[in-house]
């Protein structure tokens, strides 16, 4: 037990009170009344306390929560005893959440109970557990608190932004992925596997026309293709130092993670198999896989990799991935590119192109836009803006250096990543190059 604010300002006129009386002797009884009956009431008020032992505390939170996402935390306290409780309540939720809402005043009635909520927004991905709640009950005559632990812990996972994804997996099921930023393109040509006859429309190319069913229905028929399946698509993503550059509130990594969840779920849609590797950190390799449990596989093997301040090797990754996966795949490299890199990088790539199609995609600063539309209003204003120009122009020579040596490559913001790279992975499939 704690003393209350009630109990400091009855001290404080009992300490008044006993001055006094050391100068007026007649105060002298008063000021012993006066101790005598705080006395009393302190351990009245006290042992009013007893009844706040009973109380229970039941919280409900969802298994996993998605980072940088709003989520609601319920807690459910109940009052058993026979007399009413005021409390304040603080629930211990992960440190490294944002949060709403706590603490909280209640005033539970005898044998009652009540329902309360707060918000929190995990600010970082992994495993994490809600401790116990924290109660401050008040006693009857507000002298004393009580500080009790209430409630069971609670694991959660934070995982990368899978809402995002669901709503993007919910518009194509409701056939507009147009409103997703992806193109779909009606496909045809060498490359595709046959999937049905049809009669011939206008604009169907020659090779299509299948001239024996054209023979014996005395009509022309088209072939019908769909993309081919059974290919592979490996992600490679780099975990080094570059990748903790913020977006807003959220890393380059984290936008990395949404872009491999979104072109899982897509490749894996299209009949393909999808492989995970990591470089520069945490080593993570998992061989591609496709099915029901393809995509929480993934999920389980990468939310909760985290980055680290060394910087990606990249010729060891590209040497490991070669050993690993035997297979052609269309490999997808997830890094930030800084024109000094091309050095270490070219020789990467050019070693996965032996046996792969590669395509770097580079995640490039918001920030850099900002600083080209910002007014020049000084002189360090247009040092900022030359020095932002020539940084960007070395950039495009290091991809252009990439692209001449016959990788395909993306230098977007990180929030267009997942559909970027969603929409050039679907190119591929319609032109065949895998």
């Amino acid at each position: 037990m704690i003393p209350d604010r009630r109990l400091i300002y009855h001290l404080a006129a009992w300490l008044l009170v006993g001055i006094a009386a050391a100068v007026w002797e007649p105060l002298q009884r008063v000021w012993g009344a006066y101790a005598c009956a705080l006395g009393f009431l302190l351990v009245l008020d006290a042992y009013s306390l007893r009844s706040g032992a009973a109380i229970r505390v039941t919280r409900q939170v969802p298994a996993t929560l998605s980072l940088g996402v709003w989520a609601r935390v319920g807690l459910r306290v109940a009052n058993p005893a026979s007399v009413p409780v005021r409390l304040e309540l603080f629930d211990h939720y992960p440190t490294s959440a944002e949060l709403e809402g706590l603490p909280l005043d209640l005033a539970i009635p005898a044998g009652g109970w009540a329902e309360l909520q707060y918000r929190i927004r995990p600010r970082r991905r992994g495993d994490f557990a809600f401790a116990p709640a924290e109660l401050l009950i008040r006693s009857r005559h507000g002298l004393w608190r009580r500080r009790l632990r209430c409630g069971e812990p609670r694991s959660v996972r934070v995982l990368p932004n899978v809402k995002a994804v669901a709503g993007y997996a919910l518009l194509a099921v409701e056939d507009r992925l147009g409103q997703m930023g992806i193109r779909v393109h009606q496909r045809r040509g060498s490359g595709m596997e046959f999937q049905e006859l049809r009669e011939y429309r206008q604009g169907d190319l020659q090779r299509q026309i299948d001239w024996k069913a054209t023979a014996r229905r005395r009509k022309l028929i088209s072939r019908e293709y769909q993309d081919e399946k059974n290919q592979q698509i490996v992600l490679l993503l780099d975990c080094g130092r570059r990748m903790r550059a913020l977006d807003g509130d959220i890393a380059h990594f984290d936008h990395a993670l949404n872009a491999v969840l979104l072109l899982s779920w897509v490749a894996l849609g299209q009949g393909d198999a999808v492989g995970v590797m990591t470089m520069g950190g945490e080593k993570c390799w998992r061989p591609p896989l496709k099915g029901a449990t393809a995509m929480s596989t993934i999920l389980g093997s990468i939310y909760d990799v985290e980055t680290s301040p060394h910087p990606p090797d990249y010729l060891e990754a590209a040497t490991r991935l070669m050993s690993l996966q035997k297979r052609r795949s269309l490999i997808v490299v997830m890094t930030n590119l800084r024109d000094e890199d091309s050095t270490e990088l070219v020789p990467a790539l050019e070693l996965l192109r032996r046996r792969h199609l590669v395509l770097l995609a580079s995640l490039r600063e918001a920030v850099l836009n900002e600083v080209l539309e910002r007014p020049l209003l000084s002189f360090p204003d247009a040092l900022l803006v030359s020095a932002t120009h020539h940084y960007l122009v070395a950039r495009d020579k290091a991809h252009d250096q990439i692209r001449g040596r016959g990788i395909l490559t993306l230098d977007v913001e990180p929030q267009r990543l997942p559909i970027e790279v969603v929409n050039r992975y679907l190119d591929v499939k319609r032109s065949g190059l895998l």
